[in-house]
């Protein structure tokens, strides 16, 4: 029997990723089945589930490809995915300047995972010349979309006073919606203010949801920095960070 591959239902993006977790393999044949016919969302759905191996085998030069087909037809989220790859080196070669590139063009158009993403290679010039301020506007865009890994790095500026006025006010304000935007670094940045004012326990909260979300990089430098915090208890959870570290490993 066949999978529902009626137009009407796979030009529905969130029917498709019902699809997948019902049945990733006959939904990845239907994703297919749409994209070879056009539907350019599922073009890009293909191109995650290729990079992902849901449902279909894992193959980084196609996903790549249909990222870019799916780009080419307007697809903001697939162009962001196609700087992705380039970026990492997935299915090909790593381009940072590829991936510069791919990342404006989305940026430009208001997506905000492309201006922060864009704003990752301008703040360090990796691909593009390093600009700060151009890295900032952006962060700042992002942020006030909603998009809380800018909101926590947008907050570092405006803490550090780098390349714009210091408002620590307003870095703590981001620093809070990253937070509860559900950023693992907006919530260790968060619990940081909260520790140094003297909101222990509220800081102690921020820090274990940080600690169940982060990734091994960020464990491990954060267990270096509450190492060294001044307060036993916030300097007791360093061994739980170490441990989760261990875990990821």
């Amino acid at each position: 029997m066949g999978f529902l591959l009626r137009r009407e239902e796979v030009l529905n993006v969130e029917q498709l990723q019902s699809m997948l977790d019902d049945s990733p393999v006959r939904a990845a044949q239907a994703i297919l089945v749409a994209a070879k016919e056009g539907v350019v969302d599922a073009q890009a759905l293909l191109g995650q589930i290729l990079l992902d191996g849901r449902g279909i085998t894992r193959d980084e030069a196609l996903a790549l490809r249909w990222f870019q087909i799916a780009a080419q037809g307007g697809h903001l989220m697939a162009r962001n995915m196609a700087g992705r790859c380039l970026e990492h080196g997935w299915g090909g070669a790593a381009d940072e300047t590829g991936a510069a590139r791919e990342y404006r063009l989305a940026a430009e158009a208001g997506l905000d995972w492309a201006q922060y993403n864009y704003a990752n290679l301008l703040a360090t010039g990796r691909g593009v010349a390093e600009d700060q301020q151009q890295a900032l506007s952006l962060y700042r865009q992002a942020a006030e979309q909603g998009h809380a890994k800018s909101m926590n790095l947008l907050g570092r500026y405006l803490e550090d006073g780098r390349f714009c006025g210091p408002d620590l006010e307003a870095a703590v304000d981001w620093y809070r919606r990253s937070a509860e935007g559900g950023d693992f670094r907006g919530q260790f940045s968060y619990a940081a203010v909260l520790a140094d004012r003297g909101q222990i326990d509220a800081a102690l909260e921020w820090l274990r949801k940080a600690l169940a979300g982060g990734n091994l990089k960020f464990l491990r430098t954060a267990h270096q920095a509450l190492s060294a915090a001044s307060d036993p208890q916030i300097r007791a959870m360093a061994e739980a960070y170490r441990e989760r570290a261990g875990s990821l490993s």
